[in-house]
C-alpha cells in the first residue's frame, strides 16, 4: 500500500484493528433478539471469520477465572461462564489463516511451564498468530480456587508477572531455530542434545529441566498488558508489544499515548515498538442521527433497571434492591469494608474512596436532573464511535493520526454478528483513505502488527 504523508511530511500511520468477543460484562447485550450464544463454536468462528474478512490484526478473549458473585449469588445479569480460552483459540486457528489469536492469560495462579508450553504449541499449530494477554489477579476471592488462593499481597503481583514472563521467555529461548533437524538422510533429528535445556532461579520460581517444544514460528508471542496503574504502564513499558487503555476523549488518549511511549527509552525500546491500543464500542447508522438514536437506545439495554441497581452497590457496598432506579440517589452514604457486596468485579477496586466517589455522583445527579439509571449510563461508557460510517472513519483516523492511539479493539454489544457491519461499511472507507490494509501482507502477527521479531537466543 502506498504511504502517504501528511501537509506537515509526517508519514500517515497505518491504523490497526482487532476485535474483542464480548465477555462478561455489561457491553454485551445477550436479550437482544439478534444475539446468539457465547458457548457454541459456531458464535466465535462467525466472529473470527468477520474479523479476518476485515482483515483484522487479532481477535482477542478475555477470561475470568471466577463467576463474579452479588450478595452471595452468581451475578447473572450479564453473561456468565465461557469455554476455555486455549480451546478455542485452537479451534479458531483451523478455520482461519492470518487472524492473530489473542489470549487472556493470568500470572498469579498458573506455572510459567505450562503457560509457554500452551502457548508455543498455539503459535506452532496457527503459524505465528498467537498472542498472550498477560494479566494479573488482585483478589483473594479468585484466589479461593486456587491452592495458592489470597497468598500473594497486592502489591507484589506485578513483580510475580514480571518474573513469570521473564521466566517464560527463557523457556521460549531454550529452543534455538535451527535445533530441530530431522534430517532422514543422516538421521539426525536434533542439531544439538542440549536444546530445551533451562534453570532459572527466583524470587517466584525456582524451576530447572527441559522445555518440550521447539522454537514457534515467531520465537514468542505477541505480548499485551492491560492496566492504567503506573506499574501497569511500567510493566508495559519493559515488557510488552502493546497495551489497552480505556480513555475516552482524544486528549486524556494522547496523555496516556505520550507517557507510556515516554517510558520506553529507559528500557533502551523505540515508541513502535509499543502499540497503543484502546477498547472502543461503536454504534453505525445510515446518519449520525439515526446512529444517535440507536446509540441511547443500545445504552439502555445495556444498563437495565436491576443492571443499575447493582452498579450502584458496588460503590455504595449496601443492598438497595429496594431503590427505584428510576428514582434519585440513595441518600445515605456508602458502608466501607473490606467484605464487599459484589465480588469479582474491577468496578469495585476502581472506586478506592466510595464516600467520595458518592459526593460527586449525587452532584453530577443533581446538576443534570438524572436518576440512578441515567447516572449509570452516563458514568460507566467507554470510548465509543457513534455515526454513519463516513464519520466513524473519519474519527477513528483522527484519534490514530494525532497520536491519541496506535489503532482500537472493537467491541461489539451484539454476538456474534456485531462486527459484520463495522467491516462491511467502515472498513472500505478506511482502505479508500490509504491508512489500513487491503490484504495481509506478513505471515505472522508480529508481521501485521509491524513488530520485529525478538532476538535470537544465544549460541550454546
Amino acid at each position: 500500500m502506498t504511504q502517504h504523508r501528511s501537509a506537515s511530511d509526517r508519514p500517515v500511520k497505518q491504523v490497526h484493528l482487532a476485535a474483542h468477543f464480548p465477555g462478561v460484562n455489561n457491553t454485551t447485550v445477550w436479550s437482544d433478539p439478534e444475539a446468539g450464544s457465547h458457548i457454541d463454536f459456531a458464535s466465535f468462528e462467525h466472529f473470527a471469520r468477520t474479523a479476518e474478512r476485515a482483515k483484522f490484526d487479532f481477535l482477542f478473549l478475555a477470561e475470568g477465572l471466577r463467576l463474579r458473585e452479588q450478595g452471595g449469588k452468581i451475578y447473572d445479569l450479564d453473561v456468565v461462564g465461557r469455554p476455555d480460552t486455549f480451546t478455542v483459540l485452537a479451534a479458531l486457528g483451523a478455520v482461519t489463516e492470518h487472524l492473530g489469536l489473542t489470549g487472556t492469560i493470568n500470572s498469579t495462579f498458573n506455572e510459567p511451564y505450562e503457560v509457554a508450553r500452551q502457548f508455543a504449541s498455539l503459535d506452532h499449530l496457527t503459524g505465528g498468530r498467537a498472542a498472550w494477554n498477560v494479566v494479573t489477579s488482585w483478589d483473594a476471592f479468585t484466589g479461593e480456587n486456587f491452592r495458592r488462593g489470597g497468598f500473594l499481597p497486592q502489591d507484589r503481583r506485578y513483580a510475580r508477572a514480571k518474573e513469570f514472563l521473564a521466566t517464560a521467555n527463557e523457556l521460549f529461548d531454550s529452543w534455538q531455530r535451527d535445533d530441530l533437524v530431522a534430517d532422514p538422510a543422516t538421521g539426525v533429528f536434533l542439531r544439538d542434545a542440549r536444546a530445551g535445556a533451562f534453570e532459572h532461579r527466583g524470587e517466584e520460581f525456582d524451576i530447572h529441566g527441559r522445555f518440550n517444544v521447539p522454537r514457534s514460528p515467531q520465537g514468542r508471542p505477541v505480548i499485551f498488558q492491560a492496566g492504567d496503574s503506573d506499574e501497569g504502564r511500567e510493566f508495559a513499558a519493559s515488557s510488552a508489544d502493546a497495551i489497552f487503555s480505556r480513555h475516552a476523549t482524544l486528549d486524556a488518549g494522547q496523555a496516556f499515548y505520550t507517557d507510556v511511549k515516554d517510558r520506553l527509552a529507559r528500557y533502551g525500546r523505540r515508541g513502535d515498538e509499543l502499540l497503543i491500543l484502546p477498547a472502543a464500542t461503536f454504534v453505525l447508522g445510515d446518519t449520525d442521527a439515526e446512529a444517535r438514536e440507536k446509540a441511547h437506545e443500545v445504552r439502555r439495554q445495556q444498563v437495565s433497571g436491576a443492571t443499575a441497581i447493582a452498579y450502584l452497590e458496588h460503590v455504595w457496598n449496601r443492598d438497595l434492591s429496594a431503590y427505584d432506579p428510576e428514582g434519585p440517589l440513595p441518600d445515605i452514604d456508602p458502608a466501607p469494608g473490606e467484605n464487599t457486596v459484589a465480588r469479582g468485579r474491577a468496578s469495585v477496586r476502581m472506586h478506592r474512596d466510595p464516600v467520595a466517589v458518592a459526593k460527586e455522583w449525587r452532584e453530577k445527579a443533581e446538576a443534570g436532573h438524572l436518576s440512578i439509571r441515567e447516572l449509570v449510563i452516563e458514568t460507566t461508557g467507554r470510548q465509543s464511535f457513534v455515526g454513519s460510517p463516513a464519520t466513524v472513519a473519519e474519527t477513528i483516523d483522527a484519534f490514530v493520526q494525532a497520536d491519541a492511539s496506535d489503532g482500537f479493539i472493537l467491541v461489539p454489544h451484539i454476538t456474534p454478528g456485531g462486527l459484520d457491519g463495522f467491516a462491511d461499511t467502515v472498513v472500505p472507507l478506511l482502505q479508500e483513505r490509504g491508512v489500513y490494509r487491503t490484504d495481509y501482507t506478513g505471515t505472522t502477527l508480529r508481521d501485521n502488527l509491524g513488530l520485529a521479531d525478538p532476538p535470537e537466543p544465544a549460541a550454546r
